[in-house]
């Protein structure tokens, strides 16, 4: 048992409940949730309303709902943006999936991709405080180059949530790749907040654990 991704998992679900909101959703909503995820990583784009309204009739309320409950995100005109791990938007973490380009929220939320869909995934992003490349491939949970990456760490600051926006615009800023020890400590030390730093098979272990459970 990793203690310390169980204490990181159980303080996630407090600020993001992503699975318990899911399951109050009605099973209509739960299958709209999964059809956008399950669409994003296979088509590499969010389903068509016309795809929606397979599912449900008044995709509007439904997008809105799901908006709301900070299960994905929503332009002001009420357009899909992103669903967690997946952003529509660009952010500077890329993920190479079924060939196609997309973005995740967060460095954890890239992390979590190959696990949660048990496929291969190339991570392509870079270290929050000296921009040097970071690339890591996955098959399922298994990193496939650890000598490559095996010092990248992956950190977030706790203290970035903002009970007042979503998730996407606070904490996912602050989750982060650092490309080895001594930068990980340099970014703990450089700043008073509540920050964690993580090994990669930890924070592989953390991602998978928090976002797999949307999929069942």
């Amino acid at each position: 048992m990793n203690k310390k991704v169980d204490a990181a998992l159980r303080r996630l679900n407090e600020i993001l409940p992503l699975k318990e909101r899911q399951n109050s959703c009605t099973p209509d909503m739960k299958s709209l949730h999964q059809q956008i995820l399950q669409s994003l990583v296979s088509k590499g784009r969010a389903p068509s309303r016309q795809e929606m309204a397979l599912h449900l009739h008044d995709i509007a309320s439904a997008i809105e709902l799901l908006g709301n409950n900070d299960m994905i995100t929503v332009s002001t005109s009420g357009e899909l943006t992103g669903a967690y791990p997946f952003s529509v938007e660009e952010r500077e973490h890329v993920v190479r999936v079924n060939g196609h380009v997309l973005y995740a929220m967060c460095a954890l939320d890239a992390l979590a991709v190959a696990p949660m869909f048990q496929t291969e995934v190339e991570v392509i992003s870079t270290c929050a405080l000296t921009d040097v490349p970071v690339i890591i491939k996955m098959q399922g949970d298994k990193v496939l180059n650890p000598g490559e990456v095996s010092d990248v760490r992956f950190g977030i600051t706790w203290s970035a949530t903002d009970v007042s926006s979503s998730c996407a615009d606070s904490l996912c800023r602050e989750m982060v790749f650092l490309q080895d020890d001594a930068m990980a400590q340099q970014w703990l030390e450089e700043s008073g907040h509540d920050r964690d730093i993580f090994s990669l098979p930890d924070a592989v272990e953390f991602a998978g654990r928090f976002f797999s459970p949307l999929l069942t």
